[in-house]
């Protein structure tokens, strides 16, 4: 039976990888690393890459944490026990170019005994004006990783993208999704443990070749500062379903995690304009029309 420090080990080894991978594709910046402890147990690496020529701010950061549930948490998971222990890796970037989207990617896994446990994760990406192309490739490239340990995978897990990164008081998603699932076990997909982190391990390590095609396919193209107003306006979006829905950074912040790695998610500059109105017909206009659930991209 798979064992929560192998898991960790792994997940700091795709941590690796994709640092690697993206300091090769900004080719300017390196990644700062801080060494972290959290009272109450375990600790991680938060890693932050920022002023690049690609990425204007990013984070890879791996934790494994461990101690007792606050009672909010205990609440919404639905269970008694209060010994807990969660690793991941979580990652988000902001890219300098508008025609460059973001990118989020989480893999993660929660244990409280060896009968309840589980894992969770996704990847969704946030481009501030919607490429036809890239969003297919995007999505055909989760869909092979997924086919690979499911069929129905793909399907499913990119409804619960649709639903999970919505924005509702704006009512629109905040991109165009991507994969996105929580508490799989053996009893809800038939498949092992051992099984359900292969698949974990396979989707991040799908992260940093899709997003270097897609990154590299718009990184030069130019922009005019009304193309960067609006890539802000759009970081503002990002930034309230961050801080309103996303259960991680609720998660974090009621566990007392790290402050500093919980909101690295958030970007460096962001806008928001009153009443703001999209000229009609424009490109701004045309992705707003496309933040929609239930695109079938592929």
């Amino acid at each position: 039976m798979i064992r929560k420090e192998q898991i960790a080990e792994t997940y700091k080894t795709i941590q690796d990888e994709i640092c690697q991978a993206l300091e090769a594709l900004d080719g300017k910046a390196t990644f700062k690393e801080e060494i972290w402890e959290r009272e109450g147990g375990g600790g991680g690496r938060t890693r932050i890459l920022q002023k690049g020529n690609l990425i204007e701010k990013g984070g890879v950061n791996f934790s494994a944490v461990h101690g007792k549930l606050p009672a909010p948490i205990k609440k919404a998971f639905g269970v008694d026990e209060e010994d807990f222990f969660a690793t991941g890796v979580s990652i988000v970037l902001h890219p300098s170019n508008p025609f460059v989207p973001i990118i989020h990617m989480n893999i993660r896994y929660f244990e409280l005994n060896e009968n309840i446990r589980w894992f969770g994760g996704g990847i969704d990406l946030t481009p501030h004006y919607i490429q036809a192309e890239d969003a297919r490739y995007f999505h055909q490239s989760l869909k092979d990783v997924c086919d690979q340990h499911d069929p129905t995978f793909y399907g499913e897990f990119k409804k619960w993208a649709d639903d999970y990164f919505y924005i509702r008081h704006r009512e629109e998603t905040r991109g165009i999704g991507g994969v996105f699932y929580d508490k799989l076990t053996p009893e809800k997909t038939g498949l092992s443990y051992e099984q359900i982190f292969d698949f974990s391990c396979d989707l991040g390590r799908t992260f940093a070749p899709v997003y270097s095609e897609i990154a590299n396919r718009n990184r030069n193209k130019p922009f005019e500062q009304t193309h960067k107003d609006w890539q802000l306006l759009r970081r503002g979006r990002y930034v309230e379903f961050n801080l309103v829905w996303d259960s991680g950074t609720k998660f974090g912040l009621e566990t007392n995690g790290r402050i500093e790695s919980i909101l690295m998610s958030l970007p460096e500059q962001a806008n928001w304009a009153y009443d703001y109105q999209a000229e009609p017909g424009s490109e701004e206009a045309r992705t707003l029309s496309l933040l929609k659930k239930d695109i079938n991209w592929i």
